[in-house]
């Protein structure tokens, strides 16, 4: 969303010849910069003068600012602008915010606001926020403007994707299927594959959706949503798109959705999909597999574990196999492919797989307490934990765990830590029993500190908590820690790009200073003191993300602060770039880049920067493939 022009004057003398001449961003302004900062500061009452300003734009910014602070204390307020304010744009924010805050009075102030509301654009606002806070759909909107119709297919997403859909909103939903609106298709389209239920009876719409439809992001969510639909024919339309589909993204997708089918009747598809030149598409067949595996086909996916090329593909397919039949030529002939290796990632696919031999515990114990690379510890711990829930793990063997834990935890590794603390803290496990001093858990906890240690110090606290036999709902946030240098990104200009050198080759994007400063300017100081030169890619997802930022390369690292999340309604589309977190301002040095469109994402990441050129390289991004530098072109903070 833009803010309405501002004048002002600024001296430019401090800036570099460079910069002289590159568009300012917005925050020249000291009051849009104050809004900014209490925003990121939280301070919502300082926030509320705001929303009666005689400026409207200073209005629409305070407004905004609430979507991020999310507290319900500020409904009422935000209602009232919704309902009084002369101003579009203020309005439009106001619904944003309050869509942004879940509580039943959030459903009757939108509920209300949508039969008095005449702009359409702020309708349209009113609508979408609808959908993500109401319990039950009561909207009553007639309309044959396009722009109120988006809104509608996209109120309907969001109900389904919080579970609260009914059949009413698929009768909806599969009538926009058919809308010439590839919008609304869309988002049509991802109501029925992220959420919506018992749909059986529109499988026709969907399959010609799959086949037919010109837009590739149409057919994508399409395809997932056939693999809900157990009927020969939605079978035979995924297999064709997985086939014959000429976008990556929508075989790759067609292929999760077959993982819902019988093995026996995709096996040669899947099978065939294993060696395809894209490692996405290969990836995919391959967890499509796993999770669908019976006994019966041990020896033929064996064998092809055997000759698999792509490393993440193999360890699927080796993991699938053990997990319905597990031997002891198997288990050597895992571990000796982890001892012949030399890619940390690859090591750690391997020891997943083994999560489903309890008997291999020891191996795992050794990688654990012995190595030194995060994400093979990690690994290594991870598996453990899973094995306590494997059908074969022996109640006997829990004092041998519990005194691998214990070493582990003692090691001071967050992330082992973290791991193996929501094992412990699981009361079905009862550890209780077998562990009668857990002084290393209090320990442990004062090794951990906020905000680095968020994801690890929640579970150390829950499995403390069971240990202490007293009940426990986590209160733990970050505070504020990190404030924003509003010197620094007020030199940041309106149209900042940054080039991200990878092993596969450069991709370009282009900085939201103006939508996300404060995730703007931690991205460019990172990259300006050489943060992410040299760092893995840690994770990739197919046709959803690749993942980076993380100083131990397996998910788990950061630094000692934390910034806040920075929430606008804007679309995560295909190449957004956004922060990654563990839950709301919980953000720090790593980030992602989507390979599709991600509604779900909607409102609860910050999306902070958007791929110019190189959309093919982000594809190409496998795990374990390096970014060599991040260059913020033509510009240096200090």
């Amino acid at each position: 969303m833009k803010y309405r022009v501002i004048t002002f004057f600024v001296s430019l003398t401090f800036f570099s010849c460079q910069e002289k001449h590159r568009p300012l961003n917005k925050f020249h302004d000291p009051d849009i910069t104050a809004i900014a900062d209490l925003q990121d500061r939280r301070s919502g009452d300082s926030l509320l003068t705001y929303l009666n300003h005689s400026n409207p734009a200073y209005r629409q910014a305070a407004a905004l600012a609430f979507g991020s602070i999310q507290d319900s204390n500020y409904i009422e307020p935000l209602r009232n602008l919704l309902l009084e304010d002369e101003d579009r744009l203020v309005r439009k924010a106001a619904a944003y915010a309050i869509g942004q805050t879940y509580s039943s009075r959030s459903e009757q102030a939108l509920l209300g606001a949508s039969v008095k509301e005449k702009n359409k654009q702020v309708l349209a606002e009113i609508i979408q926020s609808y959908g993500k806070v109401a319990r039950a759909w009561k909207l009553n909107v007639m309309s044959d403007d396009s722009v109120i119709a988006v809104a509608m297919a996209w109120s309907y997403y969001r109900m389904a994707f919080r579970g609260v859909a009914g059949d009413d909103l698929n009768i909806r939903s599969a009538g926009l299927l058919n809308s010439s609106d590839p919008k609304i298709r869309l988002a049509a389209a991802h109501y029925f594959a992220r959420g919506a239920k018992d749909f059986d009876r529109y499988e026709r719409v969907l399959r010609n959706v799959v086949l037919r439809d010109k837009s590739e992001d149409v057919r994508m969510a399409a395809a997932l949503a056939l693999g809900k639909i157990k009927s020969d024919s939605a079978l035979y339309s995924a297999m064709s798109a997985a086939q014959n589909d000429p976008d990556d993204r929508v075989r790759t997708n067609a292929i999760r959705a077959l993982q819902n089918f019988q093995l026996e009747r995709t096996k040669g598809l899947l099978a065939h999909a294993l060696a395809d030149k894209n490692a996405n598409v290969s990836i995919a067949a391959s967890e499509a597999i796993k999770a669908a595996i019976t006994k019966e086909h041990y020896q033929e996916f064996y064998a092809l574990a055997q000759i698999t090329k792509n490393w993440r593909s193999q360890a699927n397919l080796y993991e699938a196999v053990l997990a319905v039949s597990s031997t002891e030529l198997l288990l050597e002939e895992i571990k000796s492919l982890y001892n012949a290796s030399t890619n940390a990632y690859q090591k750690a696919a391997l020891l997943t797989a083994l999560q489903h031999s309890p008997t291999s515990y020891a191996f795992l114990q050794e990688q654990l307490l012995q190595r030194e690379e995060p994400v093979i510890k990690s690994s290594a711990a991870s598996a453990l934990v899973a094995m306590n829930y494997h059908k074969n793990f022996d109640i006997a063997m829990a004092a041998s765990f519990a005194n691998i834990y214990e070493q582990a935890i003692q090691n001071g590794d967050a992330a082992v830590i973290g791991i193996i603390s929501g094992a412990l803290a699981d009361s079905a496990l009862n550890y209780r029993a077998t562990i009668t001093n857990f002084d290393f858990l209090k320990e442990a906890r004062k090794k951990l500190v906020l905000p680095k240690d968020y994801e690890s110090v929640v579970p150390l606290e829950a499995a403390i908590a069971h240990f202490e036999r007293r009940s426990f709902k986590s209160s733990i946030t970050n505070s504020f820690n990190h404030p924003v240098d509003w010197s620094v990104v007020r030199r940041i200009p309106s149209d900042q790009k940054a080039v991200i050198k990878t092993s596969k080759g450069d991709i370009a994007i282009r900085l939201l200073i103006e939508e996300a400063p404060g995730s703007v300017l931690n991205f460019v100081l990172l990259a300006s003191k050489k943060y992410y030169d040299d760092r893995f890619i840690h994770r990739v997802v197919p046709n959803f993300v690749v993942q980076d930022g993380c100083p131990r390369g397996d998910g788990w690292g950061g630094e000692a602060y934390s910034i806040r999340s920075e929430f606008l309604p804007h679309r995560f589309s295909t190449g957004s770039v956004g922060m990654a977190s563990a839950g709301k301002d919980t953000e720090g040095t790593q980030w992602f880049i989507t390979h599709s469109p991600t509604p779900h994402l909607e409102g609860r990441y910050t999306l902070f920067a958007v791929v110019e050129s190189g959309m093919d390289i982000v594809q190409s991004l496998e795990v374990g493939d390096r970014i060599s530098s991040v260059e913020i072109i033509d510009f240096a903070p200090l």
